[in-house]
């Protein structure tokens, strides 16, 4: 009987670019260090500090940081994120970017979506008067 190649691709794993999802360092990128039992992982990042941490609070994500050591010192972990550009490339990910976005809307206030509003008007207005003036001409 053949073999079946699996569909799910992100398994916990040392050097697993982690996304927090409550806690004080909600919405900050770690990397798992140390798996300690089926609950709980160790993490480790640049703007978290070293802590076990329950993996339903995590998500994970589908970059690696490859060939980390297992318990790996945090200079270690700051050193092999730099080396991989792993950060970067987690800045670049249309999910990244949407978390930005995301927290950029909600920061907004009432005069803010006001202003867009008027914005979004006035860009409408534009394009249906230039393709008013294309179908007359046409």
């Amino acid at each position: 009987m053949p073999e079946r190649q699996s569909t799910f691709k992100r398994f916990v794993e040392v050097g697993r670019l982690v996304l927090l999802k409550s806690g004080p360092s909600a919405g900050n990128v770690a990397v798992i260090v140390e798996i300690i039992d089926h609950n709980r992982a160790i993490i480790d990042g640049p703007s978290v500090p070293r802590q076990a941490f329950p993996f339903h609070h995590l998500t994970l994500t589908p970059l690696v940081v490859p060939k980390l050591p297992r318990a790996a010192g945090t200079r270690i972990v700051a050193k092999r994120l730099e080396a991989e550009k792993t950060l970067e490339k987690w800045n670049e990910s249309s999910w990244a970017k949407k978390l930005v976005t995301v927290a950029a809307r909600r920061k907004t206030n009432d005069f803010d979506r006001f202003s867009v509003m008027l914005a979004k008007k006035q860009r409408r207005d534009t394009v249906r008067k230039s393709l008013a003036k294309a179908k007359a001409s046409a």
